[in-house]
């Protein structure tokens, strides 16, 4: 796309009488504009906009841990589909984070921040990888084939089904690294708008993670809310962890001993005392109240 610019002509002195130019003495100056589009050359359709939309506004609503869980595992995962998701925080030098892990059932996600920290071989190379890309999202194949297949990270990443593991992070004001997050993917869900998501949205999920650590500091005791414990019987506390493992009601009924229409029931019950609206609320809340624990 191109603009003309008209050129500025100084207004004359008393010595010098006014130089007009005509139109056609009037060099064109183009300037090229680049329309922001994902890496695919297209721009987002409708729905992935207002998708993006809903995702930002969840975003600056997110002020702990538990709504961070609900927000990612949840309205997130329409953009950015994974199963795992790796928030790293820098606290020091070398490379020293602060580690937290998201996930949906079945997959277990403590133990993969561990290993995330421990790593010294597939993180500094995401690092560097992104770094050289002139920090944009950088993608990595962890499969048998890869260099870093038979690392432990890789191979639990790779246990839980993921092949691709797709970072991104943000940096301080000496571009240095601030954050990074690692979105453990299955090779087939990972495209070039995607990345182009991605690039976009973890600006807010950094600010949304670290709002979570302000309001939960370490040093916060762990204990359960007074009277969380009590708040759902023991049967609907059961319920409650089944749900968390992804079980429907049918499952659910199967492994207690009850009919799906009594587990509904309870189900019912659970959001109500919990004060939410659906079952992945419920399962955020329970960890928010200690309920549950991931």
């Amino acid at each position: 796309m191109s603009f003309s610019l008209s050129k500025a002509v100084a207004p004359a002195s008393k010595d010098q009488p006014a130089m007009t130019l005509t139109s056609a003495e009037i060099p064109e100056i183009s300037i090229d504009v680049t329309t922001a589009t994902n890496a695919e050359g297209s721009l987002p359709d409708p729905l992935e906009l207002e998708s993006l939309m809903l995702n930002i506004d969840a975003s600056l609503r997110v002020h702990a841990r538990h709504q961070l869980f609900t927000w990612t595992q949840g309205l997130l995962q329409n953009l950015v589909k994974h199963e795992l998701l790796i928030c790293a925080l820098r606290n020091g030098e070398p490379l020293l984070f602060h580690v937290d892990c998201f996930a949906v059932a079945p997959v277990e996600p403590a133990p993969f921040g561990e290993l995330f920290r421990r790593d010294t071989s597939l993180v500094p190379h995401l690092i560097k990888s992104w770094e050289e890309n002139y920090f944009r999202p950088a993608l990595c194949e962890i499969g048998s084939d890869s260099q870093f297949a038979q690392t432990p990270l890789a191979r639990e990443l790779t246990r839980i089904g993921t092949g691709s593991v797709l970072a991104h992070g943000t940096y301080d004001v000496f571009g240095k690294l601030a954050s990074f997050f690692a979105f453990a993917c299955r090779p087939e869900t990972v495209t070039p708008k995607q990345a182009y998501f991605v690039e976009i949205v973890v600006p807010f999920l950094h600010l949304a993670w670290v709002r979570t650590q302000v309001n939960r500091p370490a040093a916060e005791g762990t204990g359960a809310p007074a009277g969380a414990s009590t708040l759902l019987t023991l049967r609907e506390q059961e319920i409650l962890k089944w749900i968390h493992l992804g079980k429907s009601n049918i499952e659910i009924g199967a492994i207690l001993g009850i009919s799906p229409l009594t587990v509904k029931n309870h189900v019912q019950k659970i959001l109500r005392k919990l004060n939410v609206q659906n079952r992945a609320q419920a399962v955020g809340r329970g960890l928010a109240l200690r309920i549950l624990s991931l």
